[in-house]
């Protein structure tokens, strides 16, 4: 199996496998030159020569054995160095690709997906190039090399051992073909069973809330069956095709050896020459036998290579190489489609100037996220343009524009570090003056000074803080940034009402020098926006201030009269229960 995708894959690094090839054919001619010196003091013995003429045998032995330790040192050595590059080569490409795809998903590819391919299936890619790929093209050459070396002491026993030679590549190629498909129905069920068992690790919380936890365990035992059957089939089609390559080889050996037996009995071939047929007959196939060994792991790691080709061929996300130099951001005219075949945004027109506070609103669905992605350059329209400072986002560098920007969403991600290790994310050369200024302004400081300062460590996901500290944390690193347009999505959701109005009064004075995008479901947010677009189903319907949205009676009136109406409801209902409890 020889795949053009996975040798383009390892670049520079072709030149190694062509060294590991060639000290592979040293030592095997080595190896002859030894069989050679045996067969040739075993003539001098059945010729009674004088003690003086084993010198010349013995010396090529000693010289072979010696060059048959250094290369096979340094093919060792070659195929260990070849694997680190190629390993670390991949890594780089792989994350660099990630860093290039950006806020952009990688398509079709989970987070637990793409963590075993870039992890383990590159470790895999490791055996493929630094084992399956050097004994491939060696495989190749031995046979030829030896039939050159044997053609001139006995044809017939010469040919007769290439002509078997081929039956090997032969069993391997009838395996090939199933064995491609069970490879990636492997990769394919170890992929969904890693997805299955981070899913259900994230949720255990809500499995055990909801007593599903049952369930989801009957769920991820059928899942490792599944996982289980498939690599007890991959196992029974390594065996069988072994079993099947091996008694090619030693039938092929076998059959040589014959022949050369019965050239020495019918005098054709010398004692000497003969021994030396037969011992050189295994060394026809023993590349191949080790070829066929190495070829489960190759179809393994073959299948991994393919998925880490398909995520570094993914499409870049476009950008130019323009610096941005304004900073008002428009939709003009802009149609989207996830699929091609359903328009999320229909026409849709938007402005945002470069100070103040403009809000995005509608009902689920409506398309509010989808302008989000847009607006940070995660996705671009198929229709229409995204322009900042009056250029189309298209023609300017991420970098640049990136410079200017921030995004703060309810899942904004805090890292599992220090509280000053996030804050350098944001800016590199923070001070501890401008880290106490920003927690101050999100209602911080206090907590963060009681539990350990700026060397706090945040734990993965946040655990150790709440949800409202989180987004308020999160809020501040961003404000340390001190970027010209921030974009909050939905940063308020699912957190305390003292979280969200520390996080809204910022906003409000951020919007006094900033150009803030305010994406809420909760319309009370939104009502000091200097601008609020209404959308439904895609489109623009509605565009004013609140207080002219509200004149208008229309969609943005009735939704946030119907908020209104429930919360009020809510607060009736809630404090009742509140005295009760006091």
């Amino acid at each position: 199996m020889f795949d053009k995708e996975l040798i383009k894959l390892i670049g520079g690094n072709r030149k190694y496998v062509a060294y590991t090839v060639l000290l592979m054919v040293l030592g095997m001619l080595a190896n002859v030159g030894v069989t050679a010196s045996v067969c040739a003091a075993v003539y001098l013995l059945s010729e009674g020569s004088a003690p003086s003429g084993y010198i010349l045998p013995a010396a090529t032995a000693a010289v072979s054995l010696l060059v048959r330790y250094i290369a096979s040192r340094c093919t060792g050595d070659l195929k260990d160095m070849l694997g680190r590059k190629v390993k670390k080569d991949l890594r780089e490409r792989t994350y660099d690709k990630i860093l290039k795809l950006g806020v952009r998903s990688t398509d079709g590819m989970s987070m637990a997906g793409l963590t075993q391919v870039s992890m383990e299936g590159i470790e895999q890619l490791d055996l493929y190039y630094s084992a399956y790929l050097p004994q491939f093209f060696f495989s190749m050459l031995a046979p030829f090399l030896l039939f050159f070396i044997c053609v001139g002491i006995d044809w017939r026993t010469a040919l007769v051992l290439l002509a078997c030679v081929p039956l090997i590549p032969l069993s391997i190629v009838a395996v090939s073909k199933y064995a491609k498909k069970i490879f990636a129905r492997y990769w394919g069920k170890y992929t969904s069973m890693g997805d299955a068992f981070l899913d259900s690790v994230q949720g255990l919380k809500e499995l055990k809330i909801f007593k599903a936890d049952a369930a989801r365990h009957a769920k991820m035992n059928a899942s490792a069956e599944e996982f289980r059957k498939i690599t007890m089939k991959v196992l029974v089609m390594q065996l069988a095709s072994t079993t099947i390559m091996d008694l090619v080889a030693f039938g092929g050996a076998g059959l040589g050896v014959a022949f050369s037996v019965w050239g020495a009995m019918s005098g054709r071939l010398a004692p000497a020459q003969a021994l030396f047929l037969i011992l050189v007959a295994a060394e026809f196939f023993l590349p191949l036998r080790s070829l066929g060994s190495a070829f489960h792991v190759a179809m393994n790691g073959a299948s991994a290579g393919k998925k880490i080709i398909s995520l570094l061929q993914a499409e870049d996300p476009v950008w130019g190489d323009k610096e941005v130099t304004g900073t008002r951001l428009a939709l003009e005219d802009v149609t989207f489609s996830y699929d091609c075949k359903r328009d999320v945004l229909k026409g849709v027109t938007m402005e945002f100037p470069q100070t103040g506070m403009t809000a995005i609103v509608g009902e689920s669905g409506c398309g509010k996220s989808t302008v989000v992605n847009l607006l940070i350059g995660a996705r671009h329209p198929q229709r229409g343009k995204v322009t900042v400072g009056g250029e189309d986002i298209e023609n300017v560098s991420r970098e640049s524009y990136y410079s200017r920007l921030a995004s703060v969403s309810y899942n904004t991600y805090i890292f599992n570090d220090t509280v000053r290790a996030n804050f350098r994310l944001a800016k590199e050369d923070v001070t501890d003056e401008e880290m106490r200024e920003a927690l101050r302004k999100v209602d911080l400081l206090g907590f963060i000074e009681e539990n350990g300062g700026f060397d706090k460590v945040i734990s993965e996901d946040a655990d150790n803080i709440s949800g409202g500290q989180k987004q308020r944390l999160a809020l501040a690193v961003n404000l340390v940034a001190d970027k010209d347009i921030y974009v909050f999505d939905e940063a308020t959701s699912n957190i305390d009402i003292e979280s969200e109005g520390i996080i809204m009064r910022n906003v409000r004075e951020m919007s006094r020098e900033k150009s803030v995008i305010v994406i809420s479901h909760r319309l009370a947010n939104v009502v000091p926006a200097d601008r609020i677009y209404y959308m439904e189903a895609g489109g623009l319907k509605e565009s004013g201030t609140h207080a002219q949205l509200m004149e208008k009676r229309g969609g943005y009136a009735g939704l946030y009269l119907a908020q209104k109406s429930l919360e009020e409801g809510y607060k009736a209902y809630a404090a009742p229960l509140a005295g009760e409890a006091l």
